[in-house]
């Protein structure tokens, strides 16, 4: 590695402190419009500000709509197809639509419709082999595993903004939270909750300008890691959709305080609830493959390495006292893997990673 300066995620670019700033800011430019649905007969659950889906309650149900993108993960894909010949494009299809609606998931809705955003730099991408044809079956893939309708979406060519190789995913979607249910916002959560750890499948749709820091110092994405996986493969592999999950606890009946997609600031999400309580985690998931070789290969620190990637977390489930090994159960059932890993505190708002030896504080996860 070049140089003696640490790498982290500010390093390549990803200033968190910078963008929560930035999200808080337009959160309270928002608050200011909540009451322009009540003509309509809706109204704003502001309490979701701040949350990875907006709600709004509207003839008896509550609504819940989310904007996501997968990131630059997609120039991963890209750079594989380019080195190794390998279209990994479908991958990214459904890699997009699952972290579209697991978003949705984490306030306890359904998804109902997924829109679909893709923006390119110029028609290079497109004549580029079948990828475009590889991409719409991942998202109609990724819309069946979810139990979701392609509505449809938008692809503008934005010249001078989108680089001509590349290509940004994003898209939208549009859930309801099931009659009965409540919505899950973080103000039933109380100590003594469990706290269930469900396995993710590698890197998901965050820290992707670290993954290619790291590629570039291994020399590509055509190298194997010790299992034989081409490194493209494991850094591409599509993320968890835990709609299947949600629905599954539903049908269960097993009761949820609080869900959190582990994405962005790793597991300091765990704390993502506006609430004044302690996370204590007893265990953890193994880490996956692909984030091993991010974090050996760039010698992360491992407060750095579990405040920027999942881990192996893909989301956490905090379930009354009692309830977090049913919730494995289910999960099982399901088809996830899934640990009671954890408890819910009395005391200040903190992340406590008892066996990595790392502590979050309060001040390090400000989102609202």
């Amino acid at each position: 590695m070049a140089g003696d300066e640490p790498i982290t995620y500010r390093a390549v670019g990803v200033d968190y402190d910078l963008l929560d700033a930035g999200k808080r800011a337009a959160i309270a430019a928002a608050l200011a419009t909540s009451s322009f649905g009540q003509a309509r007969g809706a109204t704003a659950v502001d309490a979701s500000r701040g949350e990875p889906a907006f709600l709004v309650r509207f003839h008896g149900l509550h609504l819940a709509m989310v904007l996501e993108c997968l990131g630059t993960k997609s120039m991963l894909a890209r750079q594989f197809q380019e080195e190794a010949g390998i279209d990994r494009f479908e991958w990214t299809g459904l890699d997009t639509v699952a972290a579209i609606v697991n978003d949705l998931c984490s306030v306890g809705a359904l998804p109902l419709v997924v829109n679909a955003y893709f923006a390119t730099g110029s028609d290079r991408w497109y004549a580029a082999g079948d990828r475009f044809s590889s991409l719409v079956r991942g998202w109609q893939a990724g819309c069946e595993q979810a139990g979701a309708i392609w509505g449809g979406g938008e692809s503008p060519m934005l010249h001078g903004i989108v680089a001509d190789d590349e290509i940004d995913l994003a898209g939208s979607a549009f859930g309801f939270v099931p009659e009965g249910r409540p919505p899950l916002l973080g103000d039933r959560l109380q100590a003594g909750d469990e706290i269930v750890l469900v396995a993710s499948t590698g890197l998901h749709a965050n820290g992707a300008s670290l993954a290619r820091r790291a590629v570039a110092e291994a020399g590509g994405l055509s190298v194997r890691l010790a299992d034989g996986t081409l490194l493209g493969d494991a850094l591409l592999a599509p993320s968890a959709s835990y709609v299947r999950l949600l629905d599954s606890l539903y049908r269960a009946d097993v009761p949820l305080s609080y869900i959190s997609h582990i994405t962005g600031h790793g597991l300091r999400k765990l704390m993502r609830a506006n609430r004044e309580l302690s996370y204590r985690i007893t265990a953890l998931p193994p880490v996956p493959p692909a984030l091993q070789f991010i974090v050996d290969t760039l010698r992360l620190p491992v407060e750095e390495a579990y405040g920027t990637f999942n881990m192996g977390a893909g989301l956490a489930l905090f379930c009354p006292a009692g309830e977090g090994r049913r919730a494995v159960e289910v999960a099982a059932g399901a088809g996830y893997e899934a640990m009671v890993a954890g408890v819910v505190e009395a005391g200040p708002r903190r992340v406590l990673l008892e066996p990595v030896g790392v502590t979050f504080q309060d001040e390090e996860l400000q989102l609202r």
